[in-house]
């Protein structure tokens, strides 16, 4: 199966299809004129222009008013590439890498570029082949867009750098020869076309999402076993309670606990107490407004990497070049800030109902262990979760609050939505981690109250789950049964 590039908007949700199927792609029609036109129109108005166009016939940034003479057009934007490329730190996932890919292709595709067909298609060629560029998570200010992480991923066109293929990092000639491919010979603007853009930060966050959609509708069937196992009240996830505060995700959080309840013993049988604590009480609220968080992310993610975002942009049709800001990742660094909060959230409210869960309350034994005292049962798994939590908290502090000049002051705002993206993913990852703890704990509390059962849905889930993680009688070693759950909700919904 094919995916075709084209301006049709291409969805969060289409983008893990395609990387999770692995589909191939090729550029549309459409596209393939788009991108010719575009790039015809430039050539032209190259050959016609009698004064300077930024990026194109200039240097960059706070070079920008150094004129650049015509024969030395192609060989500014290859040492822009080479002099960009200072990525830095841990190499990005090569999952990001592939998104990275798909989104420049995309953005490029809208014929408002000036890239040649060529470039693009050569980017194709390394998205079908899996030839994954080795990019660094740290180097991007998130203002001129992302510079250093996508020259990074763009040296490999010019045959240099290095690539992950077949399992092996390769150095990026290497795999060019052979393939039989030459390396590109990039053109006027095509440089620039290819480093400004927000696809570094952007594909974290599309990454982000994907994983924490997945994580927010977990935390609700994870919570609807603590709930059980802990023997809530089902009473605050009803219909009534919830339409007259009518946020989208607390009425969806409230429906989807009810869901995943019906038909418990548990939850059915008369309680002696008059309420819970809010880490159960209040999945609604906090958990639905994660879903909001997600949802308003979400939109902003989709225009994002549905846009060009490079500089500056060519409108053929308009007859005009325009050097604008449009690589300012100002509005995707403020939802991925936002965004972080919103899934540390769920992890915190995860770790509390961890905490009620080993409290020793409602008949449930102290640390969810026979002999307490001699065992020390779950107690420690709650210390790795509280810390998790805690990173997670310092992981919130926005990054997009800051900016530190550049370029001698010519890029005098920047976004630094590279961290914000990369911290975000940071904040996925602790959460899932929160969570599976979090069933270990439930799972476990749910067998001690047995012989009742939860509902059949739950049961069923419980049972898959002790296919890889047991009941503990005695103490144990416990950080592979952690390692085990955290597997476990990434194969099993």
């Amino acid at each position: 199966m094919i995916h075709y590039i084209s301006p049709e908007r291409l969805t969060i949700q289409r983008v893990g299809e395609i990387i999770e199927n692995k589909l191939k792609i090729a550029l549309s029609d459409e596209a393939v004129s788009r991108i010719t036109r575009c790039r015809q129109y430039l050539d032209d108005k190259i050959s016609e222009c009698d004064h300077p166009i930024y990026g194109i016939t200039t240097g960059f940034g706070s070079l920008c008013n150094i004129s650049i003479d015509s024969q030395d057009l192609s060989k500014l934007q290859e040492n822009l590439v080479k002099s960009h490329a200072c990525g830095c730190g841990e190499k990005v996932d090569p999952q990001i890498v592939k998104i990275m890919l798909l989104t420049k292709i995309m953005s490029l595709s809208f014929g408002n570029s000036g890239v040649q067909l060529s470039t693009v298609q050569r980017l194709v060629d390394f998205f079908n082949d899996d030839i994954l560029p080795v990019i660094y998570q740290l180097g991007s200010l998130g203002a001129s867009g992302d510079l250093a992480p996508l020259a990074n991923m763009c040296l490999p066109l010019l045959g240099l750098g290095e690539v992950l293929y077949k399992g092996e990092i390769r150095p990026a000639a290497e795999v060019l020869a052979e393939k039989g491919w030459q390396p590109v010979r990039l053109v006027s603007k095509e440089g620039l076309a290819l480093l400004n853009g927000t696809q570094f930060m952007s594909s974290h966050a599309v990454h982000a999402i994907l994983r924490a959609r997945r994580l927010s509708a977990l935390a609700d069937k994870i919570g609807a076993m603590s709930l059980d196992a802990f023997d809530g009240r089902i009473e605050p996830f009803g219909d009534s309670v919830n339409a007259v505060r009518p946020h989208p995700g607390q009425l969806a959080t409230a429906r989807a606990v009810r869901s995943h309840l019906e038909g418990s013993e548990l939850i059915s049988q008369p309680k002696k107490h008059v309420q819970d604590p809010y880490s159960f009480r209040c999945m609604p609220q906090v958990h639905g407004a994660v879903k909001d968080a997600l949802a308003y992310a979400g939109n902003v993610i989709e225009t994002e990497i549905n846009s060009p975002t490079d500089n500056p942009t060519i409108f053929p049709e308009e007859d005009i070049i325009v050097s604008a800001g449009n690589f300012h990742g100002e509005p995707i660094a403020l939802p991925m800030d936002y965004l972080a909060l919103a899934i540390a959230e769920l992890g915190s409210i995860s770790e509390r109902r961890i905490y009620r869960l080993i409290s020793g309350a409602r008949n449930l034994p102290p640390f969810l262990v026979a002999n307490p005292g001699l065992n020390s049962g779950f107690m420690i798994p709650q210390y790795a979760a509280a810390s998790i939590v805690n990173q997670s908290k310092g992981y919130c502090w926005p990054t997009s609050c800051d900016s530190i000049p550049s370029s001698q002051g010519q890029e005098d705002h920047v976004s630094m939505g590279g961290n914000s993206a990369t911290k975000l993913c940071r904040v996925v990852d602790n959460t899932e981690r929160v969570l599976a703890i979090e069933l270990f704990n439930a799972a476990q509390a749910l067998d001690l109250r047995r012989p009742l059962k939860s509902s059949p849905e739950l049961e069923a889930w419980h049972k898959a789950y002790r296919k890889v993680v047991p009941f503990i009688d005695n103490d144990t070693v416990m950080s592979p049964y952690i390692a085990a759950s955290v597997e476990f909700l990434r194969t099993n919904s």
